[in-house]
């Protein structure tokens, strides 16, 4: 491999990588891939002479350290959320439902909306709007049958999860149970230790 074919390499790891960081749910992530392929981006862009965008990566490089440090040590996972108890029939739980309904469909591909067999729901709001919604149904035995466990885009990077599943068991509820699609929720539902039953998923709280 000689010095050029080098030099093209690394101008598409950094164009590979900038790519990368926007498919990116976590912000912190993003900014975080986002400078490494910039800097490599930004060496690239010298080594070719091409100054103009050697200057635009660069000031990327800075915008992103800055809000980096801005961010300081806080994980995002400390969000402050607030658990809202509705009814399955609440106004703002079907306008977030209906809002979301393509995200929600892209999701969960074939999942019934009108949550018929639901009777109980949350919202879980972040500064007084809603994040996500959990629905399901609840049973005598203080089980849970979720129906839908939904977080919008910018909140998926399990905070949300983090923050349902430590309140549930104060709410009395002491297991849950998933029998929806996981082609896309192996890697969540794995996480936070439900265990994979004959006819869907399993976990005590």
């Amino acid at each position: 491999m000689n010095s050029s074919m080098i030099i093209e390499a690394v101008g598409y790891l950094g164009s590979a990588l900038v790519l990368v960081s926007f498919l990116m749910v976590s912000v912190r992530k993003l900014r975080i891939v986002n400078s490494i392929g910039s800097v490599i981006f930004t060496v690239y862009a010298f080594i070719i002479h091409s100054y103009p965008t050697a200057i635009m990566n660069l000031c990327l490089v800075i915008i992103n350290i800055y809000h980096l440090v801005k961010m300081g040590n806080t994980s995002e996972n400390t969000r402050n959320y607030d658990l809202v108890e509705v009814s399955p029939e609440d106004g703002m739980l079907r306008y977030t439902v209906d809002r979301c309904k393509d995200d929600i469909e892209k999701c969960f591909p074939g999942i019934d909306l009108a949550l018929n067999k639901a009777n109980l729901a949350y919202l879980i709001c972040y500064q007084g709007s809603p994040a996500g919604v959990f629905a399901g149904n609840r049973n005598d035995d203080n089980s849970f049958d979720i129906l839908l466990d939904y977080s919008l885009p910018e909140f998926r990077d399990f905070s949300i999860g983090d923050f349902i599943f430590s309140k549930l068991p104060a709410k009395g509820i002491t297991s849950l149970t998933y029998n929806g699609p996981d082609e896309y929720h192996k890697d969540y539902l794995k996480k936070y230790d439900f265990v994979k039953k004959e006819n869907g998923y399993l976990k005590t709280l």
